[in-house]
């Protein structure tokens, strides 16, 4: 049995060549993040015959079956990306959409203070810093 037959059943999910498609195409990307758009384009690639509907459809029972995290940046696009155990924060380009993922000790500390300042605990947080990457700034000089 393969990794993604065992890892829908995990969720319990029914096993669909659609959503092992697209499970593949998420564990087997350079990207991290990926839109529905870009899921369906690599299917197209790939001559997998599933529509953008269902990679819709798959990528939200996915999100609520707890095997990938939505994010929901400005600009209005949607972005997925598989669940992993360490937290990290995003910076996002707002020229060309690139994301990258970053982790600093110091920050998290910092939101920790500011809970406790305010009496609370924090169960769960995100973070998204918006910019021009290197790329497109070397591009408008």
């Amino acid at each position: 049995m393969s990794s993604e037959n065992q890892e829908l059943r995990a969720v319990g999910l029914k096993v669909t060549l659609p959503r092992v498609k697209i499970l593949q195409i998420l564990e087997n990307s350079d990207t991290k993040h990926l839109s529905a758009e870009d899921v369906y384009k690599a299917l197209i690639e790939a001559e997998e015959d599933v529509g953008l509907a269902t990679v819709y459809r798959v990528l939200t029972q996915f999100e609520s079956a707890g095997l990938v995290s939505r994010h929901h940046f400005e600009g209005g696009h949607s972005v997925f990306e598989l669940m992993s155990d360490d937290h990290h924060d995003h910076i996002v380009c707002d020229s060309c959409g690139k994301v990258e993922e970053f982790f600093d000790h110091t920050i998290e500390q910092q939101q920790e203070r500011i809970a406790q300042k305010f009496g609370y605990k924090i169960t769960d947080h995100s973070m998204y810093l918006y910019g021009i990457c290197a790329a497109c700034q070397a591009e408008t000089k």
